[in-house]
């Protein structure tokens, strides 16, 4: 275990001066939260990582039970739902999906752009080669899934006909492509840096640096409705450590690593190191959640996966007004 005095020393004067000691005066005058105890969830993937670095903040915000809720696979969504997470990080087109039905999920902020990428073989060199070809995905429904048939359905594909979808277990990523069980598959951290630590495949799409994926939240930060409506105070203290521990993800890309890998969240320190540099954590200033529900929305409605107006999702499903209060808050 790793000591709050541990956590807290070990990042630079530099990094904790800018994010940790720096807290507003806002802050301290907030009443504490609703509730002490806040549940996340723990995923395979990495790229959630600044829901992993927050713990002691949120020790900060007054949670003196913090608990992450182990999810198999990649999907944490239904968890929402049960309410056996309360706030958490996740891509945002299956909460998307969720809002569309009627479930009691709402969107907080945006936490970081791009970290899903598109590896294939040879014979795939763009998204158009995709037609015709077998494309590797945890599941049907997945934020893989759902991700890359948004970026085919903007290239002007209709990814219900045009690919061969097939399903496979995450940690056999590297697996299904060297042998050939996939022609192309979609990763998210640690999975493209393990592939491209080993020289398999090559990247098609990466979604931090090329547009328009790279101008939109990929991670977003949700709840659960009844969580936001009764614990208002707690909702926001969350979101604030989340995006401090954001700040710090890229500003201590080593020691960020360290702590994910020391507590547990995962094993292997590069593809931990390789994620906190490349992963863009450091500019959920610049961009509007709006935005990003909009464009996905856009997308999943063209494919026939959701019904319901970018418009309407907005108004029933999104609560920007902590996530507007922070940005002004932590300035960067």
């Amino acid at each position: 275990m790793i000591s709050r005095r541990a956590l807290l020393e070990g990042f630079t004067a530099t990094a904790t001066a800018s994010v940790l000691a720096a807290r507003p005066a806002p802050a301290a005058a907030e009443p504490p939260p609703e509730t002490a105890r806040i549940r996340l969830s723990q995923i395979a993937g990495i790229c959630v990582a600044p829901q992993y670095v927050a713990y002691e903040l949120l020790k900060l915000e007054g949670f003196t039970d913090v608990q992450y809720v182990t999810i198999k696979e990649t999907n944490p969504y239904p968890a929402f739902i049960s309410g056996d997470i309360d706030v958490s990080m996740a891509f945002v087109a299956p909460f998307l999906v969720q809002l569309d039905a009627g479930l009691p999920v709402v969107l907080l902020a945006g936490v970081h752009v791009g970290c899903f990428e598109l590896f294939g073989t040879a014979r795939v060199r763009a998204i158009r080669d995709l037609k015709g070809m077998r494309v590797g995905v945890p599941s049907f429904g997945s934020p893989h899934h759902l991700f890359l048939s948004s970026m085919a359905a903007y290239v002007g594909l209709d990814p219900r006909k045009d690919i061969q979808w097939v399903t496979h277990e995450p940690a056999d990523s590297a697996k299904v492509l060297t042998e050939g069980k996939v022609d192309a598959l979609m990763g998210f951290p640690p999975v493209p840096q393990e592939l491209r630590a080993r020289k398999i495949g090559h990247v098609i799409v990466n979604s931090s640096i090329d547009r328009p994926w790279s101008q939109y939240f990929c991670c977003t930060l949700a709840a659960n409705k009844k969580f936001v409506e009764r614990n208002p105070v707690a909702t926001k203290r969350a979101i604030r450590a989340i995006l401090k521990a954001t700040d710090l993800c890229a500003l201590e890309p080593e020691r960020s690593a360290r702590v994910i890998v020391d507590r547990g969240f995962t094993k292997n320190y590069d593809h931990a190191l390789a994620t906190m540099k490349e992963v863009p954590y450091n500019r959920w200033r610049e961009y509007e959640p709006v935005d990003t529900v909009r464009f996905y929305s856009l997308r999943l409605r063209e494919i026939g996966v959701i019904k319901n107006t970018p418009q309407k999702l907005m108004a029933e499903g999104t609560d920007w007004r902590f996530f507007n209060e922070l940005k002004k808050e932590l300035k960067g």
